[in-house]
C-alpha cells in the first residue's frame, strides 16, 4: 500500500524576503521583489534588472567557518534546509539519518564562479586557480553540503532539468517516500543565475524583458505587453514525511502531495509544443496519479514565465485539460512578482501552494493591466484572493520540454 506524503516544513529565499513569513506576506500584499541588478556593472547589456536575494548573510545561518567561502547558490541551500528542518521541528540524529534523504534541484547555480576563474585563468594563468574551485561549482554539491552540515545519510543527489528542477526534485522525493524508500525527505531547489554570462546569453535568445525603467512592472505574464521573463535567484526547500509519521510527531502539516506527473514535449529545446500538448498531457498524468477528476482543483499556481510563447501554450494546455471548467479556475503566477528562480521556481511555487492550501489566500498577478487575447483565464491580477482551496495544482516547465506537474490537497 502506497504511503500519503505531506509537508511538514518550509524554507524560502526569495527577491521578496528571507524567511517564509517575509515572503509570503509580500507575495499576498502584490509586492515587486524586481530592481535594477547591483551585483555588476550591467553596461552593454539589454537587460539591466532582476530578482536578486537583499539582505542575505550566511553567517545568520551557519557558523561553520566555510560558509562566508560558500558561493551563493550553496548558501540558500543551506540556509532553506536549516530553516525547513527547524519549521518541521526534527533532530537529525544517529537514530534517523540514514532515513533521512535529500534530493534538490539546480540548473547552473555556480555560473558566476566559472566567468570569473575563466577571467583569472585568462589574464593570470594556471596557477591562480583556487584547488576549492571544481568542487564549489559543481551542481550535485547543493545537495551533498545539506547532507555534509545536517547529518543526513539516506539517498543524495541532484536534478538539473532547467526550470522544471525544483518541481522535479520534489516529485521524486515524494516517490521515495511513498514507496517506501526514505522515510524523510529535505527537497527542492536553488539558483544563483543573476550573472553577466547569463543575462547576455538570455538577452542572446530575446528571452529578457528589457523593461529597464520600470522595474517592477517588468515581470507581467499573460499581458499583451509582456516582453521577456525577469531572471531571480533563491531557494525553496521543504521536509516531506509521511501522513502517519507526522501525525504521530504532532507535525503541522502545511498541505498533502497526491499527484506527481512528469513527461517530455520530444519536439525543441527551447519553445513548447504547439497547443502545450506536453504540458496538458503531464497536467493530465498527476491529476491522474492523484486519483481526482479534473473538476476537482479549486487553483493552478502556473508556470507564467511572461513569455509570448509560454504564457499562451500554457493557457491552451489549461483550457485542455479542464476543458468547460478552465474559466472557473484562479490561476496565477508568483513569477510577476519575484521573477523566474530557474532552478528553484518549481519548488517556491510548491511552498507557496501549500500556504494557499494551508491559509486560503491566493497571491496574485501583478501587472496583468491589459490581458493577451490568447490569455482569457482567471489569472488573479494584481489582488490577493482570499478562498478554501482544497485541490491545487503546480506546473514547472524546463528548456528542452522537461515537464513537471504537482497536486497538492488540503488535509
Amino acid at each position: 500500500m502506497q504511503r500519503r506524503v505531506v509537508i511538514t516544513g518550509m524554507g524560502l529565499i526569495t527577491p521578496l524576503g528571507i524567511g517564509v513569513k517575509e515572503s509570503w506576506t509580500s507575495l499576498c500584499l502584490g509586492k515587486s521583489g524586481i530592481c535594477k541588478i547591483t551585483k555588476f556593472d550591467t553596461d552593454g547589456l539589454k537587460t539591466k534588472i532582476a530578482g536578486e536575494v537583499k539582505n542575505f548573510k550566511i553567517e545568520n545561518f551557519i557558523s561553520n567557518k566555510t560558509a562566508k567561502k560558500m558561493l551563493p547558490f550553496v548558501a540558500y541551500a543551506l540556509a532553506c534546509s536549516k530553516m525547513a528542518i527547524e519549521d518541521a521541528h526534527i533532530h537529525i540524529d544517529n537514530s534517523n539519518c540514514e532515513k533521512i534523504g535529500v534530493i534538490l534541484g539546480c540548473t547552473m547555480g555556480g555560473i558566476g564562479a566559472i566567468e570569473e576563474t575563466a577571467l583569472t585563468l585568462n589574464q593570470n594563468g594556471s596557477r591562480q586557480i583556487s584547488p576549492f574551485f571544481i568542487p564549489s561549482v559543481l551542481g550535485n554539491m547543493v545537495a551533498a553540503i545539506v547532507s555534509i552540515n545536517f547529518g543526513t545519510k539516506g539517498l543524495n543527489y541532484t536534478i538539473d532539468t532547467a526550470c522544471a528542477s525544483g518541481a522535479h526534485a520534489v516529485g521524486e522525493s515524494f516517490e521515495m517516500i511513498r514507496r517506501g524508500r526514505s522515510e524523510m525527505m529535505i527537497t527542492g531547489g536553488v539558483d544563483s543565475t543573476i550573472t553577466p554570462l547569463c543575462i547576455a546569453g538570455f538577452n542572446a535568445m530575446k528571452a529578457l524583458s528589457v523593461r529597464n525603467d520600470e522595474p517592477e512592472k517588468a515581470s507581467r505574464p499573460f499581458d499583451r505587453d509582456r516582453d521577456g521573463f525577469v531572471v531571480g535567484e533563491g531557494g525553496g526547500i521543504l521536509v516531506l514525511e509521511s501522513l502517519d509519521s507526522a501525525i504521530k510527531r504532532g507535525a503541522n502539516i502545511y498541505a498533502e502531495i497526491c499527484g506527481y506527473g512528469a513527461n517530455s514535449d520530444a519536439y525543441h529545446i527551447t519553445a513548447p509544443a504547439p497547443e502545450g500538448e506536453g504540458s496538458a498531457k503531464c497536467m493530465q498524468l498527476a491529476l491522474f496519479d492523484a486519483g481526482i477528476s479534473h473538476l476537482q482543483i479549486d487553483y493552478i499556481n502556473a508556470h507564467g514565465t511572461s513569455t509570448k510563447l509560454n504564457d499562451i501554450s500554457e493557457t491552451i494546455a489549461i483550457k485542455k485539460v479542464f476543458q468547460d471548467k478552465a474559466k472557473s479556475i484562479a490561476v496565477s503566477s508568483i513569477k510577476s512578482m519575484i521573477g523566474h528562480l530557474i532552478g528553484a521556481a518549481g519548488s517556491v511555487a510548491t511552498a507557496v501552494t501549500a500556504l494557499v492550501i494551508h491559509e486560503g489566500i491566493i497571491p496574485p498577478t501583478i501587472n496583468l493591466d491589459i490581458p493577451d487575447t490568447e490569455c482569457d483565464l482567471d489569472y488573479v491580477p494584481h489582488v490577493a484572493r482570499k478562498t478554501k482551496v482544497d485541490f491545487a495544482l503546480i506546473n514547472s516547465f524546463g528548456f528542452g520540454g522537461t515537464n513537471a506537474s504537482l497536486v497538492l490537497k488540503k488535509v
